[in-house]
C-alpha cells in the first residue's frame, strides 16, 4: 500500500490522480509467399505483441506450416488475389488491435523495431513511417536505381502535398486502425485484380493520410538485404505504377479541395 501512496503528491488523494491511459494492443500483419526460410529470422526478431496475422499468397513451399510452428496463435489468413497490396488489405480486415504494424516476411525490415513505431504513435503520431534515408537509418539493400527512382518520385509528392517525406516507397509502417476508413483500400470481396493490390500500396498509405490532414512522423529504420529468395519488386514496372498513383491521388486530392 505504501508504494501506491507514494505515487501521489502530498495531500493529493486517489481521486485526484489522472485516470492511468490503457495500454494500446498491437497487431502486426506480416505477408508471406514462399517464405518459409526467412519466417524463423523475423519470429526470433519479434519482440511481445498482442496480435501476429500472417497473409499467405498462394505459397508453394511450407510458408505456413513454419509460421504456424512459429507462433501457434498466430492468424494465418489467405490473400483474396495477389500482389502485396492485397495482402495487406487482408490481413488489415483481420486485425484487432489498436495499432497495425507492417512489415516483410524475408528478413528486410526488423521486426525488433517495432516498440520505436509504438512509441511514435503513442506520442501524438498517427502514421508511424519508417524512412532508410534519414534519423538514423540506412539500408544494405537498394539499388542505386532505386534510390534514384524513389528519390525522384519522393520530391514529386512532397510538392504536390506539402509533405516532407524523406523515403515514400518504404514498407516498414504503423498506424492507429481506426484510419483504415481514411486509407479507403479496395476490398477485398473481389475477385478481379483492383487499383491498390501492388507495391503501390505503400504510397496509397501515405498520400491518404496526408491528404486527411492527419499527423505523419518518419521513423529510423534500417533495411537489410533479404536472407533468402528473390524479391518480387521491379523498379520499372513497380515505379510506373507508384507514379500512377501519385496522379491519381492528386486528382483525388484537387477534386475534394474544388
Amino acid at each position: 500500500m505504501a508504494e501506491f501512496e507514494d505515487e501521489f503528491e502530498e495531500g493529493a488523494t486517489p481521486a485526484d490522480a489522472p485516470a492511468s491511459v490503457p495500454t494500446p494492443t498491437v497487431t502486426v500483419v506480416i505477408p508471406a509467399r514462399n517464405e518459409a526460410l526467412n519466417l524463423p529470422y523475423v519470429a526470433e526478431r519479434m519482440p511481445p505483441v498482442d496480435e501476429i496475422i500472417v497473409v499467405d499468397g498462394s505459397s508453394v513451399d511450407d510458408t505456413i506450416a513454419v509460421a504456424r510452428k512459429l507462433w501457434p496463435e498466430a492468424k494465418i489468413v489467405s490473400q483474396t488475389r495477389s500482389g502485396k497490396g492485397n495482402a495487406l488489405a487482408c490481413g488489415f480486415e483481420a486485425a484487432t488491435g489498436d495499432i497495425i504494424v507492417m512489415i516483410d516476411a524475408d528478413g528486410s525490415t526488423d521486426p525488433a523495431e517495432i516498440p520505436d513505431f509504438v512509441e511514435t504513435l503513442i506520442s501524438g503520431s498517427d502514421l508511424a513511417k519508417g524512412s532508410r534515408f534519414s534519423l538514423g537509418g540506412g539500408s544494405d539493400d537498394i539499388t542505386a536505381l532505386r534510390r534514384v527512382g524513389n528519390k525522384g518520385l519522393n520530391w514529386l509528392v512532397n510538392q504536390i502535398f506539402a509533405t516532407s517525406f524523406a523515403d515514400l516507397c518504404y514498407g516498414y509502417n504503423a498506424f492507429w486502425r481506426k484510419h483504415l476508413e481514411v486509407l479507403d483500400l479496395p476490398v477485398t470481396a473481389e475477385s478481379e485484380p483492383q487499383w491498390g493490390d501492388g507495391f503501390e500500396i505503400e504510397t496509397i498509405i501515405n498520400v491518404r493520410m496526408a491528404r486527411s490532414g492527419l499527423v505523419i512522423r518518419e521513423v529510423g529504420s534500417h533495411e537489410s538485404r533479404r536472407i533468402h529468395g528473390r524479391s518480387n519488386l521491379n523498379a520499372f514496372t513497380d515505379g510506373f505504377r507508384v507514379l500512377r498513383t501519385i496522379g491519381l491521388e492528386h486528382r483525388l486530392h484537387r477534386a475534394a479541395r474544388r
